[in-house]
């Protein structure tokens, strides 16, 4: 039948045969049958007789076969949880302060920390072929920048980011001898789950698998621990210590063989007392009480070895704790369980097959907790089935559990093949000095390895299917750093000002090795960098002409010897109608006006030192004012004479000497005077102070001269 459901459940003392039906939504048992190995061809759960195993998985399923009229082809099995290995590792990649954008380069990262754990389960297992185990999940338990705590990695910067990941491994050898046994019995496995996956699928939802539980399953010989907390099994053990100690016990006290003391066990839980007959012959009557009594050491006992290797898995009590299997029934060790993880009474807890929520309750199979696990099975490997699948990697066949949806990334990790090896190198940082601060630029990224899958490009995320294809070649080496000085130091700020009333804006400039460059510039190894922030009106004028600076510096002559700045030849600053020093500070919005120098003479020099160059006398010629003048100083540069007029520049070297005096005498008036000598006639006479007087008479102020005329 189309909806019909074969499962196994293959136990250490038992092999439970199990065919369900679906009806929508609903699970009911059709048939069930369990028997037991003729001898001890399963040890802790793993197979080690295969030909004695698969015997009484043929007789289970032609039984069932004869009793329900079909034919079994195909079946569901689980491996035991016991065999499973979980390992927590992590790994890292520097960033340099460089973005994550892509989600393939955090799925590289947590690759690299699954095999970090293959790598690690390999050496825990002194086994060197880390490929000997399949990877059946992993789950992310955090993600860090610079070692902190972050969601996620998307679109963050940093010196480096890693992940720490739980990874679930499964030795091949348990899957090869399992397959070995279906194939002996003429059976095909159609799917594998795991045996706590299986019980946790149908006894805790999904929403509450974020709680931390442990599911206990007791079985005959061994005791399988799993435990839950954030979403995902996290842990899985075994103690070998289970229901066969406790049958032992009820054997050695009242003298029974071990089946006989196996089944009184059964009934004395189910009915509250049971009648025995011992190897001598005598009758006993044993009540539930005396049970308790009788094995309350072996009980303690079992309760100690299964509450040791809870704190060792999960390094805690957990919130509460679940028992399944046939050894669940064991008098008060729900109570006993309780006591010694210190929980509430009621956080301890026997489940049956009456807490399956989609299973059709009956009265033809047991209600206990014996049948949970192979119920489990066929139902979670319904649901969820873990297919065996073929893939190609790189030419190499391999095998895989499709345990969950299978990635191109898991076949690269059941392949051993190393992620981050097949990157390709970083380029070559360079080292700049930006205003005199040391910075690192670091070379681009090598590129990730190029995948492709059945010849198209893949990402390690992409679903795999059987006898797919999967290539992977090393990505490209990055290049050295490449960075424009725009790159580097991004959008310089404009200072924008009224300049001379005329809008103005300008910027920093920016100088490479003291040269000027533009943003465009690309930035070499070993090149010092240095921006020049518009900061006073000096930094205004330097980034528009290093002449202009020069126009305002003071200016400065030295005079016999010794420096003499003059004003009138330095340029005056208004800065918001308000004189300033060239040293001031710079602002937007400031209105700057400069009044420029004009250039000085020598006049302009005496007038600073407060000299008289001439030396003068005012007197009357024929009644009209006179004024006489002749130099009393000597200007020298370089030697030669400057007069009042000359021009002089800056640093010029000059030496100012005085004159000897001389007097001023009545011929000297002719070069202030014009005479017509064209209308005049006759013999001339010359007064002074209305006195007669010669041409090189002393003459001096306020005299009063006269040339007449016969």
């Amino acid at each position: 039948m189309e909806n019909q459901i074969f499962a196994l459940d293959i136990g250490t003392r038992t092999v439970t045969g199990i065919i369900l039906e679906k009806h929508q939504e609903k699970y009911t048992v059709v048939d069930y049958i369990v028997k037991e190995h003729r001898d001890r061809s399963m040890l802790d759960g793993q197979i080690h007789n295969v030909i004695a195993v698969a015997d009484v998985i043929r007789e289970v399923r032609e039984e069932l076969e004869e009793r329900n009229d079909t034919t079994l082809h195909k079946v569901y099995v689980a491996a035991a949880g016991r065999s499973l290995k979980t390992v927590e590792s992590s790994a890292i990649i520097p960033l340099n302060q460089q973005i994550i954008n892509e989600q393939e380069t955090i799925k590289h990262l947590e690759l690299s920390a699954v095999q970090t754990a293959q790598v690690k389960l390999a050496e825990l297992e002194k086994d060197n072929d880390y490929s000997n185990y399949y990877c059946v999940g992993y789950s992310v338990l955090q993600y860090t920048i610079d070692d902190e705590k972050i969601g996620s990695l998307i679109d963050q910067s940093g010196e480096a980011a890693a992940v720490e990941i739980i990874a679930t491994f499964l030795p091949k050898v348990v899957v090869e001898s399992l397959l070995a046994a279906l194939a002996r019995a003429d059976l095909e496995m159609e799917a594998l789950t795991l045996e706590p996956i299986a019980a946790i699928h149908i006894l805790i939802p999904e929403s509450m698998r974020r709680l931390n539980v442990a599911l206990v399953d007791i079985g005959a010989g061994t005791s399988d621990i799993a435990i839950t907390d954030r979403g995902t099994v996290v842990a899985y053990g075994m103690v070998p210590v289970a229901g066969d100690e406790i049958t032992e016990a009820i054997s050695d006290q009242y003298l029974l063989d071990f089946p006989e003391a196996e089944q009184t066990k059964r009934r004395i839980v189910n009915n509250g007392k049971d009648t025995v007959k011992d190897i001598l012959g005598f009758e006993t009557v044993i009540t539930y009480e005396n049970l308790v009594k009788d094995v309350k050491s072996q009980v303690k006992k079992l309760a100690k070895s299964i509450t040791k290797e809870i704190f060792q898995l999960n390094g805690k009590a957990p919130k509460a704790v679940m028992l399944i299997g046939g050894g669940s029934l064991t008098p008060e060790l729900p109570a006993i369980l309780a006591e010694k993880l210190e929980l509430p009474a009621n956080r301890v807890a026997v489940r049956g097959i009456d807490a399956i929520q989609n299973l059709v309750q009956n009265d033809s199979i047991p209600s206990g907790p014996d049948f949970v696990t192979p119920i489990g099975i066929a139902i979670a490997a319904k649901q969820n089935p873990i297919h065996y699948i073929s893939i190609q990697v790189n030419e190499k066949v391999i095998r895989l559990f499709e345990m969950k949806q299978l990635t191109v990334g898991d076949c690269l990790v059941q392949a051993g093949i190393v992620i981050n090896k097949w990157y390709g190198k970083p380029g070559s940082a360079s080292i700049i000095k930006l205003n005199g601060q040391v910075i690192t630029l670091p070379g681009e990224y090598g590129t990730s390895p190029v995948i492709t899958l059945n010849g198209q490009t893949a990402r390690v995320e992409d679903f795999v299917h059987h006898q797919d294809k999967i290539s992977i070649s090393k990505g490209t080496d990055g290049n050295a750093a490449t960075v424009t000085l725009g790159e580097l130091i991004g959008e310089l700020p404009t200072l924008k000002i009224q300049f001379n009333q005329q809008p103005t804006e300008i910027k920093p400039t920016v100088y490479v090795n003291k040269m000027k460059q533009t943003k465009d510039y690309f930035v070499q190894d070993n090149e010092d960098i240095v921006i020049r922030e518009i900061k006073t009106i000096e930094d205004f004028l330097a980034n528009r002409s290093n002449h202009m600076v020069n126009e305002t510096e003071l200016f400065s002559v030295y005079i016999n010897n010794e420096s003499v700045n003059l004003e009138v030849g330095s340029t005056q600053f208004y800065l918001n109608e308000r004189e300033v020093s060239i040293t001031h500070p710079l602002r937007q919005f400031d209105r700057l006006i400069i009044s420029n120098a004009k250039t000085p003479a020598v006049s302009d020099l005496l007038a600073t030192l407060d000299q008289e160059y001439w030396q003068t006398i005012d007197i009357t010629f024929n009644s009209a004012s006179v004024q006489l003048k002749q130099p009393v100083l000597h200007v020298l540069r370089d030697g030669m004479e400057l007069r009042e007029d000359n021009i002089i520049n800056r640093l010029d070297q000059l030496q100012i000497q005085k004159r000897s005096p001389e007097s001023f005498i009545f011929q000297d008036v002719f070069r202030y005077v014009d005479i017509n000598l064209n209308k005049i006639s006759g013999k001339f006479k010359l007064y002074k102070n209305n006195e007669p007087t010669s041409f090189d008479q002393p003459i001096k102020n306020g005299d009063a001269l006269e040339l007449k005329w016969d």
